[in-house]
This record gives C-alpha cells, sequence and structure tokens, in this order.
C-alpha cells in the first residue's frame, strides 16, 4: 500500500516537473521570438520619383547611367557602400556638373568664332572672355553673378534640406557630409525647369532621356577640360 503511494506521488511530481519544463522552453522560445523581432533591422521605404524607386542592392541604387560599353563602371569605388542619400548627391553633382560642361564646351567652340556682343571686343581664347567681360562690361558682369546665384539658391530650396535638418537626419547615416543632404522626394537634378516640356511621363522613357544627358555631360566634362588645358597652355584660340 506504502508503495502505491508513494510510486502514485512520484509519477504525479515528474508530470507536474514535465509540464512545468515544457512551460519554460515555451517561455524562453518566446521571449527569443520577441528579442529577434526587435533586433529585426528596420528597412527604409523609399519614395518612388520619376518611376525611380531607391534599391541600395544595386549599383548605384538602380539610378540610370550605367550603359554599355563601360556599364556599371567605378573602378575607383566611390558608390560602394554608400547609403541611398550619398548616392544621390554623387548623382545631383554628376548631372549639375554635366549640364555646366555641356554649356561651356558650346561657348568655348562659338563664341571664339562668333562674338557680335560687346561691339565685338571680346576675342581671343575662351578662357579669357569672362575676364574681358569683367572689365568691359562690369554690369552685365554682376547681372551675370547675381543670375548664377539666384539660379544656384533656387536648386538648393528644391533640391537640398536645410543644415539644421540635415544635421539631425545624417547622424545616423555614415555620409561624406552632415551639412547636406537631398530631400527624400527629390529626384538628382530635376528641379523642374522644362520651358519645352521635354520631360517624358513615362518612366522607362524618362530613365532613357536621363542616360543620354549623363552621356552627353559625361562627353563634354571631358572635351571641357581639354579645351581648357589646350588654351592655358598654349595661350591661343582652339582654331
Amino acid at each position: 500500500m506504502k508503495l502505491s503511494l508513494a510510486l502514485a506521488f512520484l509519477g504525479c511530481g515528474a508530470s507536474a516537473f514535465t509540464a512545468s519544463l515544457v512551460r519554460g522552453k515555451n517561455s524562453i522560445l518566446s521571449m527569443a521570438d520577441v528579442s529577434v523581432e526587435e533586433e529585426m533591422p528596420e528597412i527604409p521605404a523609399f519614395p518612388t520619383v520619376n518611376g525611380w524607386t531607391a534599391d541600395p542592392s544595386k549599383f548605384c541604387a538602380g539610378l540610370p547611367g550605367a550603359v554599355s560599353p563601360l556599364g556599371e563602371f567605378d573602378p575607383l569605388g566611390f558608390t560602394k557602400d554608400l547609403p541611398v542619400q550619398e548616392i544621390k548627391r554623387f548623382r545631383e553633382a554628376e548631372v549639375t556638373h554635366g549640364r555646366v560642361a555641356m554649356l561651356a564646351t558650346l561657348g568655348y567652340l562659338v563664341a571664339e568664332k562668333f562674338h557680335p556682343l560687346f561691339g565685338g571686343e571680346i576675342s581671343g581664347p575662351a578662357n579669357s572672355h569672362l575676364g574681358q567681360v569683367q572689365e568691359k562690361a562690369p554690369f552685365f558682369f554682376a547681372f551675370l553673378v547675381s543670375a548664377i546665384t539666384t539660379s544656384e539658391i533656387f536648386r538648393a530650396i528644391t533640391g537640398w534640406e536645410r543644415p539644421t535638418n540635415a544635421i539631425s537626419k545624417n547622424q545616423y547615416v555614415e555620409a561624406k557630409t552632415w551639412l547636406s543632404k537631398l530631400n527624400d522626394d527629390y529626384y538628382p537634378g530635376d528641379i523642374g525647369f522644362d520651358p519645352l516640356s521635354l520631360k517624358p511621363e513615362d518612366a522607362t522613357e524618362f530613365a532613357e532621356m536621363q542616360s543620354k544627358e549623363l552621356n552627353n555631360g559625361r562627353l563634354a566634362m571631358i572635351a571641357a577640360i581639354g579645351m581648357i588645358v589646350q588654351e592655358q597652355l598654349t595661350g591661343q584660340t582652339l582654331f
């Protein structure tokens, strides 16, 4: 009789211990699940602008411009492991410099042979034209500087965060600069200036046009630096 009671007691104790152990394991697993969920990194959501949605896993976050024959050309790794906002800033710089270079290339090729303004007094190598304008037409030079300053202020207001906001948003980003950041819904280079309504509404067509602009701008940057250096070394006009 005593043996039966002892066995029954032991059986109950074992059952209780097993149930407690199972509950403990379940509790540990539940806590682990919560911990994993809390530690999962939050994937940022990028807005779609002009048909482009930033994808950090792609070359240049998926921005157009990687075309044959060079394709994903970045031999020095400027864009490697960069956050999206830094890639956008690099593209903004590339587009802007490309546009300036295209204007400069056209100016070098045309203005040295055809310069009717200011009574034809502005002549010689194009490298010296701006200095001649400042000397012979100071009011026009001041107007030119004011126009460039105004356009740059407009571009800054349109595309860039205010410096105080940029500092706040950049504190958790491994960025190259703290004071500058493009707006999240701003597409690099698209300041809204399109007087001839050339901008396509279709995303694919826009990406194609953007690639053409980038290629022309890249070629113009190389051409412009070549002409500037040549005139600086020779002191003569191009032709």
